[in-house]
């Protein structure tokens, strides 16, 4: 039973705002859309610096599904069956097998967002999942209970910004720098290279580096590869003509074989089978 008196109060700065940007970086489209229960939100104002959004999955399923996702440069806490942890940046695609009922809900950083929660390099975290309380220490015990309890997303979500306003993280001026040039590099698919970037935003190659690894994780060229994959697995899934050799020029690939060999690697098979499988072909 749910101490109504223990949990937040809502008011207008609580109010949660849905996130209706399609997100990136989803795998086999189709099988995907049939899992319901799947919801994004903003953060409020101050949390915005750190915070990309709060999302959610929940499921019911009479047969598993396999959801799986291509990495991104963010640090993600996870909550589930009243535990909690943080997860850092993977350098694999995402899988799990969905089976039965069941919910999640999680914090999506910035990139570069996470680094004032927890004042240590973020590449520490990379490729690694800890407990919260290891992470935070008593500050987070409970956390996953409380925040569970209540079936309203608005009410996780103030338990949520509760917790994370009492960790008092800092405006930083190499936080917003990490997380713009995130941003400039999802965004501009023309970017291909990292002394692309560092000529964009007037940084030293070497001072670029020690940016992201301190602040996001993982290295810009990583960001680069990723987010471009990203672009070829979301234009194979758009379906219509497809030439290898123009996609991987256009993702600043020195060969077909190279896009090829990489896009195999990150998501698991070759791209013409990624399209078969969709049932594009």
């Amino acid at each position: 039973m749910v101490d109504r008196d223990a949990r937040p109060a809502l008011n207008k700065r609580d109010m949660i705002r849905p996130k209706d940007e399609p997100p990136r970086g989803i795998l086999n489209v189709p099988a995907a859309q049939s899992v319901s229960g799947h919801a994004r939100y903003h953060p409020s104002d101050d949390l915005a610096p750190f915070v990309e959004h709060y999302w959610t999955v929940a499921w019911d399923l009479r047969e598993q599904q396999t959801a799986e996702t291509l990495p991104h440069p963010s640090v993600h806490i996870v909550l589930e069956a009243g535990k909690g942890e943080v997860h850092g940046v993977s350098s694999r695609r995402f899988s799990r097998v969905l089976e039965g009922k069941g919910r999640v809900f999680g914090i999506k950083f910035r990139p570069g967002g996470f680094r004032p929660f927890v004042m240590r390099p973020v590449a520490d975290f990379t490729d690694r999942g800890f407990p919260l309380q290891e992470v935070f220490g008593e500050a987070a015990a409970g956390l996953a209970l409380r925040a569970l309890a209540p079936p309203e997303h608005a009410e996780t979500i103030a338990v949520l910004e509760a917790f994370l306003r009492q960790c008092n993280p800092q405006a930083d001026p190499s936080v917003a720098l990490a997380c713009r040039i995130a941003e400039r590099i999802a965004a501009d698919r023309a970017i291909t290279r990292v002394e692309q970037v560092a000529a964009n935003f007037g940084i030293g190659l070497r001072t670029l580096q020690r940016l992201f690894g301190e602040y996001v994780g993982v290295s810009p060229k990583w960001v680069i590869q990723r987010y471009r994959l990203h672009e070829a697995a979301a234009r194979l899934a758009a379906g219509g003509d497809i030439d290898w050799a123009d996609i991987a020029l256009e993702l600043g690939y020195a060969d077909q074989a190279h896009f090829i060999r990489d896009f195999r690697r990150l998501v698991g098979r070759s791209p013409a089978d990624y399209v078969k499988a969709l049932g594009k072909v």
